[in-house]
């Protein structure tokens, strides 16, 4: 049942319910935010790993 695990047809669905609940309008800036986060997160995880090194 899941060999391939996630296949094209479910990332499809996923992006047409983010569509529905979120609306066209508050995906870009969703996205914006969450890119921030995730660039913060990497930061914070580099220093870490600097700090644990030293």
């Amino acid at each position: 049942m899941l060999r391939n695990g996630l296949e094209p047809w479910h990332l499809l669905i996923v992006a047409i319910v983010l569509i529905v609940l979120f609306g066209s309008k508050k995906l870009p800036d969703t996205a914006r935010a969450l890119g921030k986060s995730m660039r913060i997160l990497r930061s914070e995880t580099r220093a870490m790993k600097e700090e644990e090194a030293r």
